[in-house]
């Protein structure tokens, strides 16, 4: 099925999937995408909303036995957030290897099971530099069983010029250092994988960008 409504990403989950790529650089890492989805009306198609990203693994992509508890933990604390589990991410090892592994595929088409707008986003490894001109990743929707690369048009961002700082701010701090993901938290599970800490430092940055602060 097409999809033509829009995908918003937002500040935190574009620098958390950046943050994960940065911290294992020579390895595979990939997580869930979680959204807030906005309504359709009559003038605007729904708009898919990425608010959030759940870093999954670096070690081995394809435990899944990890993997289903995983899934299971980040969609029942997300819901207790009302937020919809609509996607997956994955930046893969190699420097010029940005397709879509048949993981990657697998993973996100469980998801679009039950959100049908579900989106995969891969990390381009070329353009992921410290301070890129352009979005550094690639959003690909299912049309006809398919993983195609979604209309530029229509993938948003909350403010761009905004992420990118606050990206390039956190590489510069090395607060990657600080990013949990799932495969941290089990070796140790007083290690958070909601990353609690790294959201406030996030929000606190986007405010500062906004000017509120």
């Amino acid at each position: 099925m097409e999809r033509m409504g829009e995908v918003e990403i937002s500040a935190r989950a574009y620098v958390k999937m950046c943050l994960h790529a940065a911290r294992y650089p020579h390895a595979a890492v990939n997580g869930l995408l979680l959204a807030q989805r906005r309504q359709a009306t009559a003038s605007q198609p729904e708009c898919l909303c990425i608010t959030d990203c759940i870093p999954l693994f670096h070690n081995h992509l394809s435990l899944t036995v990890m993997l289903e508890v995983a899934l299971n933990q980040v969609d029942i604390w997300s819901s207790e957030l009302n937020l919809l589990l609509a996607g997956y991410y994955q930046a893969n090892s190699g420097l010029d290897d940005k397709s879509a592994s048949f993981l990657a595929q697998k993973t996100v088409g469980r998801i679009a099971e039950l959100y049908e707008g579900a989106v995969l986003i891969m990390l381009d490894n070329r353009k992921f530099t410290i301070n890129p001109r352009v979005p550094p990743v690639i959003v690909l929707e299912q049309k006809d069983r398919q993983w195609i690369p979604k209309d530029k048009n229509l993938v948003m961002w909350s403010d761009w010029e905004s992420s990118r700082h606050i990206c390039k701010t956190l590489l510069e701090d090395k607060a990657y250092s600080q990013l949990v993901d799932f495969d941290a938290h089990l070796d140790d599970i007083r290690e958070d994988w909601t990353n609690q800490q790294l959201n406030t430092k996030i929000a606190q940055l986007v405010s500062v960008a906004n000017g509120s602060a």
